[in-house]
């Protein structure tokens, strides 16, 4: 009987990288707290990352695991061209793969880290400016994409599922033109955004993150644009721009949906950018000023020359050059990316409140350089209309509203490393390819906006003879961030289709349509059996033979 499975939490079986990294991961230890720290954790969830190495997970001295791969992708950083576009000549003009060997942590990665973060605030920068009509049309919106939860009072039935009642962006950060493995994109933050109760997530997919990219084999998820680029590319006899436009918007395609396949929730929009154009940004809004309270002082290399950053606790000012080197340092933090990540936080908070300041946006002069510094170093498939409306949801959203979700973040903590055909990456504790309990994470921390806000409370019965089904479309429903509150048999076992009973009449209308188009049949007003115990319960699904078929 249903009743009797009791759910039992298990510790997610572990393959802790079926190899070692390095010398240096070897020496850094586990990704737990160093005992005696005085950090005090916030109600921020923080962003996954490295400390002080280069891999940032620890891995475990299991054997090497041989696991398919791209056939573009033959090591670190490294892409092989497709044979047709090496017989074409081609081969010095295709810029999506870095053939130096070199070890992949280079300058620009670091500073890439934050990017993603920062593209996500120059979204609602240039969605103030169209909202305040000093644009109507930029060549950096080109349209696309579509989230119905940025209509107000969307129609339920725009929403395709679990998930649509957010409004997720996917932030692509890359070196671009002059740098190496220019289209790799290796910071990937998806930005969800809650229009309902007006708060915002920004999850950190680890570049190195291992996954099947649809059509393209297993790879580094930080390859999957380059791949789709690069193999659309290699079709065109002459590279012209628009044909590497073209291109891109089949890197776009490929990317997105590689997100959508491993974190489980869709993708409405993407915006990208270079990291020129957020020092830019900062440099034409006169810079910005935080109160640091902790202070930051390290040696780094950018743009080929040697620079000391020297923060001192209080309020700061920094130009554009100093902010990126300020939001990059780790290496001699505490917590290495973990500091990194609240200095992140801090940036994006500051320059927000200076580029809607009436100061700076009274300017003529400083909107025409801010979109002329932006115009160029941002793409995204928002519409002129759709970015107005992201910005009329997000400009309310306060600083303490927007959290940085990880995925190695204790006591979530889903992924490790792993060395993978002599490939370091990180991959999944439960087992390569198997992102369930990724995918439960992050739908229950992203949860549906207008499933959260009626928060309906659910029974699910078995109506047939396959022990244990309720129990496990129970555990399917509570991972979309469904309101569960009794599994049990059903009176009778004969139902041949699942059964969706609405006992509200309608006035839960966005988990109906949920629960409609998962179960594909329209809801019912009342009980099909007087001797099912209802309780105050909003909604009963009664399972049936097709559902357990499709199990």
């Amino acid at each position: 009987m249903d009743k009797e499975y009791q759910h039992k939490k298990r510790r997610p079986v572990s393959i802790d990288g079926f190899g070692v990294v390095s010398r240096q991961s070897r020496q850094t230890g586990s990704l737990d707290f160093k005992k005696g720290s005085s950090y005090q954790p916030n109600k921020s969830v923080h962003v996954l990352d490295n400390f002080q190495r280069k891999e940032g997970l620890s891995p475990s001295r299991q054997q090497s695991m041989k696991v398919n791969t791209s056939p573009y992708f033959k090591k670190e950083h490294d892409f092989e061209p497709p044979e047709q576009f090496k017989k074409r000549g081609k081969l010095s003009r295709l810029k999506f793969w870095d053939r130096s060997g070199k070890p992949p942590r280079t300058k620009k990665q670091k500073i890439l880290h934050g990017l993603g973060i920062f593209a996500f605030i120059v979204l609602l920068i240039l969605g103030f400016l169209v909202a305040k009509g000093y644009i109507n049309l930029h060549r950096a919106f080109k349209g696309g994409g579509g989230a119905a939860a940025l209509d107000a009072n969307v129609d339920p039935s725009k929403l395709n599922g679990e998930g649509d009642g957010r409004i997720n962006i996917l932030l692509l950060g890359r070196g671009g033109d002059g740098h190496e493995g220019p289209d790799l994109t290796d910071t990937m933050i998806l930005a969800s955004v809650d229009p309902v109760q007006k708060q915002a997530a920004l999850v950190s997919i680890p570049r190195d993150l291992y996954v099947n990219v649809p059509g393209y084999g297993s790879m580094k998820i930080n390859s999957a644009f380059a791949s789709g680029k690069g193999v659309a590319l290699s079709k065109y006899s002459r590279i012209t721009s628009d044909a590497v436009k073209k291109s891109e918007e089949e890197g776009f395609k490929v990317v997105s949906e590689t997100v959508e396949r491993t974190l489980g929730v869709p993708v409405h929009y993407h915006a990208m950018v270079d990291f020129a154009g957020f020092e830019k940004a900062v440099n034409t809004v006169g810079g910005v000023d935080i109160d640091v309270k902790t202070a930051v002082k390290e040696q780094m290399r950018i743009n080929g020359k040697t620079y000391m950053l020297d923060v001192n606790p209080g309020r700061q000012h920094f130009d554009g050059f100093r902010a990126l080197a300020y939001s990059r340092s780790r290496y001699t933090s505490l917590r290495g990316d973990f500091d990194r990540s609240e200095r992140q936080r801090q940036m994006i908070v500051a320059l927000k409140e200076k580029t809607i300041s009436l100061g700076t946006l009274s300017n003529p002069a400083k909107i025409s350089s801010l979109l002329d510094a932006l115009g160029t170093h941002v793409s995204t498939n928002f519409s002129v209309n759709d970015l107005n409306r992201l910005y009329a949801i997000t400009k309310d959203i306060q600083a303490n509203n927007i959290i940085s979700v990880g995925l190695a973040d204790p006591p979530n903590n889903y992924v490790t490393t792993g060395n993978i055909g002599g490939l370091s990456v990180v991959i999944p504790r439960a087992g390569v390819g198997n992102y369930k309990e990724i995918q439960s994470y992050i739908r229950n921390t992203l949860k549906d906006s207008f499933l959260k806000n009626e928060n309906s409370k659910i029974v699910i019965l078995n109506g047939t003879n396959v022990n244990g089904l309720a129990f496990r479309k129970s555990e399917e429903l509570k991972s979309y961030g469904y309101n569960v509150v009794k599994v049990d048999n059903a009176p009778t076992k004969n139902y041949n289709s699942s059964v969706v009973v609405d006992l509200r009449g309608g006035r839960m209308k966005y988990t109906k349509n949920y629960l409609e188009k998962r179960f594909k049949s329209s809801a019912v007003g009342s009980l099909p059996d007087s001797n099912i115990q209802a309780g105050d319960a909003d909604f009963v699904i009664i399972i049936g033979t097709n559902t357990a078929v499709e199990q």
